[in-house]
């Protein structure tokens, strides 16, 4: 007979399956747009952390390089990334959404706000304040855990 697991363990899959479904739940909704999750998370990505090299962007999405190259000649492709040289690094590419990006990205904030409301529409305010604020614990606690990794 298996133990029941423990509430860290149980919070722990919780968080890993609400995850998992919202980005399912997004991505149905995205697919109309031409975009899949991996297009899409590089776009919604690039608009929040502007002139990114591919570097940078791939850390923040933690993916490696290649396959971001990828994601990118996919994007550029579709006209949604232009690649510009760095002034400060000859070697590296700064990311720049064109404007046909920032149309479909405000498409996207659109159907995510909505989702969002739909989503969280019964649960009261300070109870998402209080998840948020565990949230970010948990994001601080694994981001310095990361650096000691890296080190």
């Amino acid at each position: 007979m298996t133990a029941a697991p423990d509430m860290a363990e149980t919070f722990t899959r919780a968080l890993a399956s609400v995850s998992r479904q919202w980005k399912r739940r997004l991505d149905v909704q995205f697919r109309h747009l031409g975009l899949s999750q991996a297009r899409w998370a590089v776009i919604l990505e690039l608009s929040r952390h502007e002139d990114a090299t591919q570097i940078e962007l791939a850390r923040v999405l933690g993916i490696e390089g290649p396959t971001l190259v990828r994601l990118l000649d996919g994007l550029e492709r579709m006209g949604f990334v232009e690649r510009h040289p760095s002034a400060e690094d000859r070697r590296a590419k700064k990311l720049v959404l064109t404007e046909a990006a920032i149309r479909i990205l405000e498409r996207m904030k659109s159907i995510a706000a909505n989702s969002r409301l739909e989503v969280l529409e019964d649960i009261p305010a300070d109870d998402l304040r209080t998840a948020t604020r565990v949230l970010a614990q948990i994001a601080s606690r694994l981001e310095k855990m990361g650096n000691d990794e890296n080190g």
